[in-house]
């Protein structure tokens, strides 16, 4: 659970979550907008009870206090021929203070790189790539990911069938005002 705080004097004073401070309407607006971002102001109004000019107070609060950080479109990898999924659990050579930032410096250089996380265990991050083919990804080995010259060892998880894929937060665990 995020807590948000404040560093007082060397020490950390703790907030609630901003999640306690979601009412019913503003959690429906959340679980609207992150169902479909396109929907304009007025339908979403309309859903949630509102008129268009405060629902868009609302919005745009959300959007002040961080908890929606942007809207984006999702595109249908498959027909766009970028359905070559790859998970791959990377360790460095020596995970050093500046090894650490040269990686996530790279990392943030590469587009077939969509997700990376530091994870706990014997490695280090795992990344998940989308490229168009073994050839594509075989070449952001060799190109890009071991020429680093920190990487000790990558092991790769090639995704043969997405079983679960969504964007949308689990609202329902936070707040009983969604499903």
């Amino acid at each position: 659970m995020l807590i948000w705080g404040i560093l007082l004097r060397g020490k950390l004073i703790r907030r609630k979550p901003l999640a306690d401070e979601l009412d019913p309407i503003d959690a429906r607006i959340l679980d609207i907008l992150q169902q479909d971002a396109g929907l304009s102001v007025a339908e979403v109004a309309d859903r949630v009870g509102l008129s268009a000019s405060p629902c868009w107070r609302r919005i745009k609060r959300l959007e002040d206090s961080g908890l929606i950080r942007k809207r984006v479109t999702l595109l249908d990898a498959g027909l766009l021929g970028l359905d070559f999924e790859v998970y791959a659990i990377v360790k460095l050579s020596l995970p050093t203070r500046d090894n650490l930032q040269i990686f996530e410096q790279a990392v943030e250089g590469w587009p077939e790189v969509v997700q990376c996380a530091t994870i706990t265990g014997r490695e280090d991050y795992v990344l998940r790539i989308i490229t168009t083919d073994m050839h594509a990804f075989d070449q952001f080995l060799r190109d890009k990911l071991l020429t680093l010259g920190i990487v000790s060892n990558c092991e790769s998880h090639i995704v043969t069938r997405g079983v679960k894929n969504v964007t949308t937060l689990p609202l329902g665990i936070i707040t009983p005002h969604v499903s």
